[in-house]
């Protein structure tokens, strides 16, 4: 357990100074949901056991670190430890998911866990450290990435008003995959064959390494109720696929994925629709599509959708001489490695994959 103390300053004649203490655990301490839960930024991810999801499904090094005053949480940074050959050593808060990030009461708290952790990368040898946030962080380190944004579509209170508010071209789509006789089907962990199914051929095509489906079986149990799975089948075959989690009032898709047939039918649209409907069904208030670089082919699909970006900022500690990491395609080392991914065959790429996607935040 490692630990310091933040002297906070007082105002003479009239308040003590006080002290905030922070310290970094490996397992969490019993407040930290309650704290999450009523933090209005705290998400799904930054429960106790979502953050435990790394170490669970790959043995990666975890950090519950928290600043209490007066023994009162005041503040929670969960962080995870990757490495892989061609990027050495890093921390995220949190890989694999767009949120995560530190929850303080205050901007002073925030800066003095984010010191923390960059102190703790340090000592760890790592490159650099990742903070995923919503908001900017002040009183911290400068460099600081905003080209990723998450984006949000405002739901109405009934399916005939999302109608409405789509374009006629995306409704047209939406009814061409009619044709196909889709068959929807809802639920939980029991529909993951078919979604990994899915998503695993995908990602091959797209030259990423694909999460083992075990990555998703402990994401569904440690999220519980907050988990939907859809599957989109024709012809008695998955063509299309989701996972759906709930971050309070609104939904959000973090992973989806269609095969080549389905988006040339447009069961990717009705999958869309799909899950925009069930949303405005489940009362939410926003449809978040996830994470997207600004301008990129994903943002402009989620665009069309009337989606808008929600700024994402992610701020860095970084060891001497390092820069901000580019782990994406804009990386020759990752573009490389992409292509040549693509032509490993199917059965190869998902046996090595799992290996691999562990390093990827």
């Amino acid at each position: 357990m490692a630990k310091e103390t933040l002297q906070r300053g007082c105002l003479p004649g009239r308040f003590p100074a006080t002290a905030v203490e922070i310290e970094s655990t490996a397992s969490s301490p019993p407040d930290w949901d309650a704290y999450v839960g009523s933090h209005p930024r705290g998400s799904a991810y930054h429960l106790a056991a979502a953050v435990a999801i790394g170490n669970e499904a790959f043995g990666l090094r975890t950090t519950y670190s928290v600043a209490r005053e007066g023994g009162r949480l005041r503040g929670v940074l969960p962080v995870v430890e990757q490495s892989s050959v061609l990027f050495g050593r890093f921390h995220v808060s949190l890989p694999f998911f767009t949120y995560g990030g530190i929850l303080a009461d205050d901007p002073e708290v925030a800066a003095a866990l984010a010191r923390h952790a960059g102190d703790r990368a340090q000592a760890r040898h790592a490159s650099h450290l990742e903070l995923r946030h919503t908001d900017p962080l002040s009183g911290w380190h400068p460099a600081h990435r905003l080209d990723k944004v998450s984006m949000i579509l405002p739901l109405p209170a009934s399916e005939a008003a999302l109608s409405r508010q789509l374009s006629a071209k995306l409704r047209s789509q939406i009814r061409r995959a009619t044709r196909e006789a889709p068959q929807i089907e809802w639920g939980g962990a029991q529909l993951l064959p078919d979604f990994y199914g899915v998503f695993a051929s995908t990602m091959h095509e797209l030259g990423t390494p694909v999460y083992p489906r075990r990555f998703f079986e402990i994401a569904c149990r440690a999220l519980g109720r907050r988990i939907r799975v859809l599957v989109v089948r024709s012809r008695g075959q998955a063509q299309a696929a989701a996972i759906l989690v709930c971050h309070g009032s609104r939904i959000e898709v973090p992973w989806a994925a269609a095969s080549p047939s389905a988006k040339r039918s447009a069961l990717n649209m009705r999958m869309y629709w799909e899950m925009l409907c069930e949303s405005v069904r489940l009362e939410a208030q926003a449809f978040d599509f996830g994470r997207s670089t600004v301008g990129s082919g994903t943002y402009r699909f989620k665009a069309q959708w009337g989606a808008q970006p929600w700024q994402l900022h992610w701020h860095y500690w970084l060891a001497q001489g390092a820069v901000i990491p580019s782990l994406n395609h804009s990386n020759p080392k990752y573009a490389l490695a992409g292509r040549l991914w693509r032509r490993m065959p199917l059965w190869c790429a998902n046996l090595l994959g799992p290996h691999i996607a562990r390093s990827l935040p």
